[in-house]
């Protein structure tokens, strides 16, 4: 297998000496730079290998024929794959060795659209390709390209570009028989997202991204490429998805205006006016599609985590009847052409991922795939426990905690605590083979929090943490570290903090903030000085971050930004440390990391650096996954005492 190929093969073995004055090996193996991180053993490299051998599916669209087309991962990456029929063969379509992770139906046709990048830079460029492996490029190189839509007869494709530096996105649009025939048929402002094409093709529903909490809606005239705002304006309002309806005269979309949550609602477009067709919603509904009559809203509501598909009456609002999924996290929602059967994929913590299809008028489930999960003995996969722990302001965190099978009555467990990235975001209890292998290889208790500043607990909630009161929700850490102190089960003086993205700004502030009482901590791309972050993110992402973190250009943000950049913290920090970064990642830039690791290293602290050469902003091909992944057992078995 190519990932162990990578591992056997010969490593470029060189050493450097650090600001403090020792001498720091470095070694090249693949893709992966290693600076001051030891060789992973044969032994536990084979352990972990079969964690990243698991494979998933995900429903990715109908085609005409009534087959379907899925994501899932046979060699490095992800790439596109047919299912004629439930539990039939998986034919893989594309070949790349870049991930190709969506795609979608022209209707009407055999052909799909996809998205494709280059080493993680998320410059997507998007093709057109049909069963036979005959494809053409929709857009323009050197550009970033998203949120395509096609029209109902398939005859036009509309999507947004951005290019580099620009924090505004254009308005495109073509005949997908005639890609090179593409145009600009708006001048866009910020982060404009097409969301559907009207029945003919004249009008466009748009939307503008310019914050969680604040998302506009518009109607975009194709050929003359003005845009009317629709729905109440004045005030600030989240929207997700959206649909034409009623003849073209309203839209549906899900919104949080005068609610906690978002949830369906009609839009008169002419005046304005709104019909709730949830007004009651405890949860909030985050995916949406509707039948291709239009009379039919399908929905996933998040209850604490897991998922719930909804369907309603567009008309009545009413409630009709709808699947009964396991408990798990839903990836994939999607009406059939012909409106009888509602495709879908479910993770759940235990299983890693697969396709359904609930078939409307017999109200019955059937799964489409059966994916494997490599080798691992799924009675030692974990279900976690929902749980949550009082914080500082007398505030209610949620969290899940995964808890080994086997482990011993009277015994203290170490304890990894992972804090997801955002911070709109939220950990979810779906299959994840870092938490599994951190439960049954370390014999770990993991818990994963929803701090302040999470998505799925309301818009009051998501506010929690904006601009200067960034540290609370830090402090809803220091607050677990003081729950897992109480329990009988877990080891206080045994514990690690780990976190991607924001989430690395999280566990790097936990380090100046909490370091005596943790042993120590996994950053992966994280933030450590706001201001040198948003001076060097990509610029069609720049204003969107400044809207949650704060603006550095304001003198007291500024000063805010001065007071908690953990870089300025950095000389508490006395506890190991591995770093890892994408060398293209255009979210965060490796200069965070790259800053981080040498003013730790002058100071003295051990620091743990690995670069992946061919990867952004995560991991997305095997091979990395099984080293990168592989290193950080092999951290946390030091930091945390677990012998071999």
């Amino acid at each position: 297998m190519k990932s162990r190929a990578l591992l056997a093969g010969a490593a470029l073995a060189l050493a450097f000496v650090s600001a403090a004055g020792a001498e720091v090996a470095r070694r090249e193996v693949g893709q992966i730079v290693y600076e001051g991180a030891p060789e992973t053993p044969a032994a536990l490299q084979a352990a972990i290998a079969p964690y990243y051998d698991a494979r998933y599916a995900v429903f990715e669209d109908w085609l005409p024929d009534g087959s379907i087309l899925i994501a899932t991962r046979f060699g490095e990456t992800n790439q596109i794959h047919r299912v004629k029929a439930p539990g039939a063969a998986r034919t893989q379509l594309t070949f790349a060795d870049e991930p190709i992770n969506a795609a979608i139906v022209q209707p009407g046709t055999e052909r799909f659209l996809y998205p494709r990048d280059v080493g993680g830079a998320e410059y997507y460029q998007a093709w057109l390709r049909d069963l036979s492996g005959n494809e053409v490029r929709l857009t323009a190189p050197d550009t970033r390209n998203q949120s395509f839509v096609f029209s109902k007869d398939g005859r036009l494709v509309a999507w947004s570009q951005v290019n580099r530096g620009d924090p505004n996105y254009d308005i495109m649009v073509a005949d997908p028989a005639n890609p090179a025939g593409r145009r600009l048929v708006h001048d866009g402002v910020g982060a404009l997202a097409p969301q559907d094409v009207s029945a003919d093709g004249r009008h466009l529903l748009v939307s503008r991204y310019n914050s969680a909490a604040h998302v506009e809606l518009f109607v975009l005239d194709v050929e003359t490429g003005k845009i009317a705002p629709v729905g109440p304006t004045g005030r600030k309002i989240a929207y997700a998805g959206g649909a034409f309806v009623d003849g073209g005269r309203s839209v549906i979309v899900l919104s949080d205006d005068g609610s906690e949550v978002t949830r369906p609602v009609v839009i008169d477009i002419a005046t304005g006016k709104v019909r709730d067709l949830d007004s009651g919603a405890k949860w909030g509904a985050e995916e949406m599609d509707v039948s291709p009559d239009g009379r039919t809203i399908a929905y996933a509501v998040n209850e604490e985590g897991y998922s719930k598909v909804v369907l309603r009456d567009i008309a009545s609002g009413r409630e009709l009847p709808g699947p009964k999924l396991p408990l798990g996290v839903l990836t994939a929602l999607k009406f059939s052409p012909d409106g009888s059967r509602l495709g879908l994929s479910l993770s759940t913590s235990t299983s890693s991922g697969d396709v359904w299809s609930y078939e409307l008028a017999g109200g019955t489930l059937v799964r489409w795939t059966q994916s494997e999960l490599g080798g691992l003995d799924p009675a030692r996969l974990v279900e976690p426990e929902l749980f949550r722990y009082p914080t500082f302001d007398k505030r209610s965190i949620p969290a899940f905690i995964y808890k080994p099978k086997a482990a011993r009555r009277g015994e203290k467990l170490p304890v990894v605590i992972q804090i997801h990235g955002g911070p709109e975001s939220q950990e979810l209890p779906n299959f994840n083979p870092r938490r599994q292998s951190w439960v049954n290889e370390l014999g770990a208790a993991v818990i994963i929090p929803n701090v302040r500043g999470s998505s799925g607990y309301g818009k009051t909630y998501l506010a929690l943490d904006n601009a200067e009161k960034r540290e609370d929700s830090v402090k809803d850490i220091g607050a677990l570290l003081d729950w897992v102190a109480k329990q009988p089960d877990l080891d206080a003086s045994r514990v690690a903090v780990v976190g991607q993205s924001y989430g690395g700004y999280m566990v790097l502030a936990v380090a100046g903030h909490y370091n005596d009482r943790i042993a120590g901590v996994i950053d992966l791309y994280g933030i450590s000085d706001f201001i040198t972050f948003l001076n060097n993110t990509e610029g069609y992402r720049r204003d969107l971050r400044r809207a949650e973190y704060g603006d550095e250009r304001d003198p007291k943000m500024r000063a805010v930004f001065e007071r908690i950049a953990p870089i300025k913290m950095s000389a508490r920090m006395k506890k190991p440390m591995m770093v890892f970064q994408g060398a293209n990642d255009p979210r965060v830039p490796r200069t965070e990391s790259e800053q981080m690791v040498a003013t730790l290293r002058a100071q003295g602290t051990e620091v743990w650096y690995v670069l992946a050469k061919d990867e952004g902003h995560g991991i997305q091909k095997k091979a990395n996954q099984e080293a990168v992944r592989a290193t950080e057992v092999l951290f946390l078995k030091k930091v945390l005492g677990i012998g071999e």
